[in-house]
């Protein structure tokens, strides 16, 4: 350190550069009731975060395994509700064999740094979701940013390298702004070249496809042994962890040398529980994706009519492009004035001039609720129509 020098004084200066430039974030502790607003901006696709059956589950599984699995999953992390969950995700979207992580993060640094590696090309869409883009930078492998869905650069890239082995990586669903990939043309240029197909079904698990099973099996893509999906438990199923769906030889060779996974204390029994019961809830009314789909589609016409800039949801995210950082933190704001909590996505999470609030559609969304939300970006687009 250069005497005299704090060196805390740059994180200081960084900070108020990002203040000034409206990319500051600060936690803000909500209450049981979301302070009285109604919810659009979780990721509680269907609803399942408070439904009494997801509780039992959760409570159910602490009181016969307690609160922390207390090990990792090769030691004592392993329970028979972990063994089950594992069987249950595979079941449910098709897939032959299944692996649950701590978290969706871990699922996919797990995945692609597993299935990577030295001698390996990843490929990977240019706006996947952060923790893909850090297990690409983990993963050792030469890594080819693709632009957004361009399934002939992704075949340019397969076709040209020098590498033996290969990895195309890509969101089902993309968490901004909302997009399906296109799947099945991903897959088509993956196996021509020898390569596997990594999927993350975070957003479209519970939502796309029928029942929800997602977007790879609507797809028809989940028992292919070139195809690996990656999700989370956090969003749909209202419960936390994630999980790594595939060929058996695949989730083999996770368990064996995926370091996401074999260094990493196992998922919490509560958490296998709550999951367990949302699949069961999945299972028992099946046409709670088609309503959160529908609630989106009705959350974007109604930005739309009121002439702000959005896009057609393929799944349960709507994004409202407003531009600049301040613009999306004080349409935030005016929603929230109006009686609607919505989400604030500034850079480095969506490219520079994309700010946008992210609206996010429920399964149990009410028509006062819809009305709730017309009114407040009608006062939004009152200052910040396009």
């Amino acid at each position: 350190m250069i005497a005299g020098q704090d060196p805390l004084d740059r994180f200081r200066a960084a900070t108020e550069r990002r203040d000034a430039a409206g990319l500051r974030r600060r936690l803000r502790p909500r209450t049981a009731d979301h302070d009285g607003l109604i919810d659009l901006a979780s990721n509680d696709y269907l609803g399942l975060s408070r439904d009494p059956r997801l509780i039992e589950g959760a409570v159910a599984a602490a009181r016969a395994w307690g609160t922390g699995s207390t090990g990792s999953r090769l030691v004592t992390g392993t329970t028979r509700l972990h063994d089950e969950l594992d069987r249950r995700l595979a079941a449910f979207t098709g897939s032959p064999a299944g692996l649950t992580f701590s978290s969706g993060y871990l699922a996919n640094l797990g995945a692609v740094a597993g299935l990577s590696g030295a001698g390996t090309l990843v490929v990977s869409d240019q706006v996947n979701h952060a923790s893909i883009v850090d297990a690409c930078r983990l993963s050792r492998a030469r890594v080819v940013i693709a632009p957004h869905r361009d399934v002939a650069a992704v075949e340019q890239a397969l076709a040209e390298r020098e590498e033996e082995h290969a990895l195309v990586v890509t969101d089902a669903v993309f968490s901004v702004d909302g997009d399906l990939a296109p799947l099945t043309a991903l897959h088509t240029a993956a196996r021509a070249h020898g390569a596997l197909l990594v999927i993350d079904e975070a957003h479209a698990l519970g939502v796309v496809g029928d029942q929800g099973r997602g977007a790879a099996h609507a797809a028809g893509l989940t028992a292919e042994p070139d195809v690996v999906l990656t999700l989370t438990l956090s969003k749909s199923l209202a419960a936390q962890g994630g999980a790594v769906l595939g060929a058996p030889e695949l989730i083999d060779t996770l368990v064996d040398t995926g370091r996401a996974f074999i260094f990493d204390t196992g998922l919490n029994p509560p958490a296998a529980g709550a999951a367990l019961a949302a699949l069961d809830a999945i299972e028992a009314d099946p046409r709670l994706p088609g309503r959160a789909r529908e609630t989106a589609r009705s959350m974007a016409a109604i930005a739309a009519g009121l002439g702000l800039e959005t896009a057609d949801p393929a799944a349960a995210v709507v994004p409202v492009f407003l531009g600049e950082p301040q613009a999306a933190l004080r349409g935030a704001e005016i929603c929230a004035e109006h009686g609607a909590r919505v989400g604030c996505f500034r850079p480095p999470s969506v490219p520079k001039g994309r700010a946008c609030l992210r609206l996010t559609a429920r399964a149990t969304v009410t028509e006062a609720d819809l009305t709730t939300l017309r009114q407040a970006l009608a006062a939004v687009a009152g200052l910040y129509r396009p």
